[in-house]
């Protein structure tokens, strides 16, 4: 229980700083309904205008009420969704950006039975991630094209065109009001033009750590084949059950910038959060930026990417080399 309250307090004081004026809604279900007691006990200390809404938990369609009901959010200034999956891609959360609520994807989905507030990642120094997606969304702010290749098989290209970069450490001071747990830089890409192959051998997202490797191949942004072994086996079945072919389609790279993450599999959030790893997130992005929308998104990631952005060299299997500060790495 004391890392629990630990981990709601750095959510409620360190990430959303709360203020006596907020009014707070905290999106949860009876699964996770533990956090969100904890959540609200720090809450409350700052401001009496906390709520609670319990959603039916769906699972991955979660995501679908939520673009139903896009004013559900009007009447609070700051909304933590802590479900098991992401809301931060639904017309809600987009809605609620665009009117300039504060804003917290808070996913606590894990594999292991422990709570996401307790986990050591969410004690990441948040200036120093702020310092290192600077340094990245420097030289991917300037770029059309980035292309990603890893020691296990990966070469994947994606483009951005019209696109820009962002980056969350869960502070919604630091990314304009509205962030994830998730600390990594993020560029929401083009949604036709992701080609080539990527060789996943981090984590499957919601569905935990790959097993084996699995290529996975994408063409004019669309996955068009993956790998017939067990892990692929497992992937394909999982993406069946959204019942949506815009599930298959790339709209987003991800960059992991969490030095105290790991990528083993165990949580959602603390996989595509790993320092040395990168990800693609299928499905939905317009609240990222992009314009495919669809009943879901969630990551594939894979360890230790060299990153090119254009002609320059901004990764190194898994290690930032362009110029930075000292003390970051």
């Amino acid at each position: 229980m004391r890392k629990m309250e630990r981990g709601a307090s750095i959510i409620i004081h360190k990430w959303v700083r709360l203020k006596p004026w907020d009014r707070l809604l905290i999106v949860t279900s009876k699964e996770y309904e533990q956090e969100a007691k904890a959540l609200r006990r720090q809450a409350s200390t700052v401001t009496r205008s906390v709520s609670v809404l319990l959603v039916e938990n769906k699972g991955m369609h979660v995501g679908m009420f939520f673009d139903d009901n896009e004013e559900i959010f009007d009447p609070y200034t700051t909304i933590i969704a802590a479900t098991e999956y992401s809301l931060v891609t639904t017309k809600a959360a987009k809605r609620a950006i665009r009117r300039h609520k504060k804003f917290l994807s808070l996913p606590l989905s894990t594999n292991d039975g422990r709570s996401m507030l307790r986990y050591d990642f969410l004690m990441m120094d948040t200036k120093k991630s702020r310092m290192l997606s600077k340094v990245i969304m420097k030289y991917l702010k300037n770029s059309s094209r980035i292309r990603i290749t890893t020691p296990a098989g990966t070469d994947l290209t994606v483009e951005k065109r019209g696109r820009e970069p962002g980056f969350f450490n869960g502070v919604l001071k630091d990314s304009k009001d509205y962030s994830s747990a998730s600390i990594e830089v993020y560029v929401p890409i083009e949604e036709t033009r992701t080609n080539g192959i990527m060789v996943v051998d981090g984590s499957l997202g919601y569905i935990g750590r790959a097993e084996n490797p699995v290529r996975v191949r994408f063409e004019a942004g669309r996955i068009v084949e993956i790998e017939d072994n067990p892990t692929g086996n497992r992937l394909k079945a999982y993406m069946d059950q959204y019942q949506d072919p815009r599930i298959c389609i790339a709209g987003e790279l991800g960059i992991g910038l969490n030095s105290l993450s790991k990528c083993e599999g165990n949580c959602y959030i603390e996989d595509e959060s790993a320092y040395g790893t990168f990800h693609i997130g299928l499905g939905r992005n317009i609240a990222l930026g992009g314009i495919q929308n669809a009943k879901g998104h969630f990551d594939l990631v894979a360890h230790s990417p060299s990153i090119y952005t254009d002609n320059r060299q901004i990764m190194q299997e898994g290690k930032i080399i362009v110029p930075e500060p000292d003390f970051i790495y």
